[in-house]
């Protein structure tokens, strides 16, 4: 069995990440190729395509191409809703890229067009296939831990502001660093928690650094009339259980203090943290301890092949889900869930008020 793939959005996420993974895994044909700008289609297209590929400008062209079973949706955050439902409902398994979409309405939406179209969804979150994920995951997952009652997820970068494509509109966007590495960091808290039922949520975002002039950044300067999105946001979420999360983010922040994607955790058995690599700590006979694991990419949970790119295994376990008929590793559930939380946060930062869910 082959699977057929189209690709909606040629830009850098399809590029650096969907299109070289996808074209290592052996039951894919990637068929067809589709973004507004046909240039960047056309140059995807010559260095992955297939000999008889397609190259589409508007995405409805590339869903009515019965033969593509499968679309991996790679464009702006405002679009991800309205082109992953029309996806589905033209029959199509689909993977979005993170985050799932700007509100949980949307989301919500994405969900249901999977369920009454009988395809299987999934979000681009491939951190959770990092070695030090999948460790930590294991960890939790046998209770070492115990009751996990207070996380932390960490975006934090001093200064890394995206500055090409519509990273720093807010309308397309919905966001900034919250939206953008935020949503990873909650991702892999909440899944090494395997909590997903927040009670409220209280948020800050801040304009502060955006505002400056020829700032220090690592893709050169930004234009600060173009910084419509946040510089930094923190959150605040308690859970129905009683557990606490702290979210911090940031794409400029002046901070030593540098971690993306990373989570600590504290349970009433042990502690981790992915701060200098993949660090447990807990007592034992009245000492305390802090272990060090030396990671390799052996025994992942659902994954025995070569590879150690995280990008490559989640290309290989979203393609298998289809071929296996098994559920993806990253559930839209869980993912919308994660789209929940950032939305409240937004509103706390707007109206001063904790968001209370039901």
């Amino acid at each position: 069995m082959t699977l057929n793939i189209g690709i909606i959005g040629c830009g850098g996420i399809a590029n650096g990440k969907h299109l070289p993974s996808l074209q290592k895994v052996e039951a894919v044909n990637l068929v067809g190729f589709c973004d507004i700008d046909i240039d960047k289609a056309h140059l995807a297209a010559t260095e992955y395509g297939v000999e008889s590929c397609e190259v589409y400008k508007d995405y409805k062209q590339l869903l009515a191409n019965e033969a593509i079973d499968v679309v991996h949706v790679c464009t702006p955050n405002i679009s991800h809703k309205e082109i992953t439902v029309a996806a589905l409902d033209a029959g199509k398994h689909v993977m979005c890229e993170k985050p799932m979409a700007k509100s949980t309405e949307e989301a919500q939406a994405m969900i249901d067009a999977a369920k009454r179209n009988n395809k299987k969804l999934t979000i681009g979150y491939q951190n959770r296939f990092r070695p030090d994920s999948q460790y930590l995951r294991k960890v939790t997952q046998r209770g070492d831990l115990g009751d996990i009652y207070f996380g932390k997820a960490h975006a934090i970068r001093r200064r890394a502001v995206p500055t090409w494509g519509v990273f720093l509109d807010e309308e397309k966007q919905g966001g900034g660093p919250l939206i953008d590495i935020g949503t990873h960091a909650l991702d892999l808290t909440l899944w090494m928690m395997n909590n997903y039922q927040p009670a409220s949520v209280m948020g800050s975002t801040f304009h502060k650094l955006g505002k400056k002039e020829d700032a220090a950044n690592a893709w050169g300067s930004w234009n600060p009339e173009d910084f419509t999105v946040e510089d930094s946001a923190f959150g605040y979420i308690k859970m129905s259980n009683g557990a606490t999360i702290m979210l911090e983010s940031s794409w400029a922040l002046n901070t030593l203090d540098e971690d993306e994607a990373k989570c600590t955790l504290s349970g009433t058995d042990g502690g981790a943290d992915m701060k200098e690599g993949l660090r447990l700590n807990g007592e034992d006979f009245s000492k305390l301890y802090t272990t060090n694991v030396e990671l390799d990419n052996k025994g992942v949970a659902f994954y025995d092949g070569e590879e150690d790119d995280e990008a490559e295994i989640e290309a290989q376990c979203w393609i298998d889900s289809i071929m296996n008929d098994t559920e993806p590793v990253v559930k839209p559930q869980e993912a919308l869930v994660v789209t929940q939380i950032l939305e409240a946060i937004y509103e706390s930062a707007r109206t001063g008020k904790a968001v209370y869910f039901n």
